[in-house]
């Protein structure tokens, strides 16, 4: 400890304006890297390539030699670190997106600024997707968590509405303008619709899932958002998260899924079992 004091002193020593003036460069490029990136996907991985950064200066305050000189190499090697992302960039960013949410619980508890109940919410969405399920009319929800998705959002038609089953319906009426591609909804607010999302490049995916279903586990794959998918040819029920499909849930199932989202944290996959197919099988869209 007094070895680090003295260090820390000697430091001081030697400070003047010209490392004062590098520290607010450094301060104003880092909140702005932060605004620019705080409502998308970058932004986890910015988080983590930051918590590197801290772990390294922990490693040599510890003086954890083996730790610190792998943390040294991988952050002062620039050339290694392009040559690992345009190999491993699925898996890198989904690491360093990981080890920036991982102070984050699994769900997330929905605080409201109006008057409607996260219990009123759930019985709401839950008899609109059952409606929508029986009448066989597709629809895409994207639930955003801790990883924005707001590099998503500029693809579709921004509405910035209150969360309703009514409007949810009225979004994916077929033939209406918004019914085609995602909705985005972050806590009580519909933030967009008709949204484009990245699809799973995944070819051990049944065929029988269509467009719908891989784009729900091509972005449940790049964040950690849920997906509700209603098939529009089965009606089924789908919940997609961390790239895993969960098929054919039941009334049950989707109210534990949403109250997980609105009411309680949990983890959805612990304890949801997916219904056996039914005879009306076919292709998903």
């Amino acid at each position: 400890m007094d070895g680090i004091l003295s260090t820390l002193w000697s430091g001081l020593k030697l400070f003047d304006w010209h490392d004062a003036l590098d520290i607010v460069i450094i301060t104003i490029l880092i909140y702005k890297l932060i605004m620019w990136t705080k409502e998308t996907r970058a932004f986890e991985v910015i988080k983590g390539v930051g918590l590197l950064f801290v772990f390294s200066i922990l490693s040599r305050l510890l003086q954890t030699t083996t730790l610190s000189w792998i943390l040294d190499s991988i952050l002062q090697s620039g050339s290694i670190i392009v040559v690992l992302f345009i190999l491993f960039q699925p898996e890198i960013r989904r690491v360093l997106e990981k080890l920036g949410r991982s102070g984050k619980q699994l769900g997330r508890t929905i605080v409201d600024a109006g008057n409607v109940s996260g219990n009123e919410i759930v019985r709401d969405l839950q008899r609109t997707l059952l409606h929508l399920s029986k009448r066989r009319v597709g629809a895409l929800l994207v639930f955003e968590q801790k990883t924005g998705l707001g590099d998503i959002v500029p693809t579709g038609t921004r509405l910035d509405a209150h969360l309703s089953g009514a409007l949810i319906e009225n979004i994916f009426e077929p033939n209406t303008p918004l019914h085609d591609g995602a909705v985005i909804i972050r806590g009580q607010t519909i933030v967009a619709a008709s949204c484009f999302l990245p699809l799973s490049d995944d070819y051990e995916i049944s065929r029988e899932l269509g467009t719908r279903h891989r784009a729900a586990l091509g972005v449940s794959t790049v964040s950690d958002c849920l997906v509700l998918v209603v098939s529009e040819e089965t009606g089924a029920i789908s919940l997609a998260r961390d790239g895993k499909l969960v098929r054919y849930l039941d009334a049950k199932a989707l109210q534990d899924v949403l109250e997980s989202l609105f009411v309680k944290q949990s983890n959805v996959f612990a304890w949801i079992k997916p219904k056996k197919k039914n005879k009306n099988g076919g292709k998903a869209k």
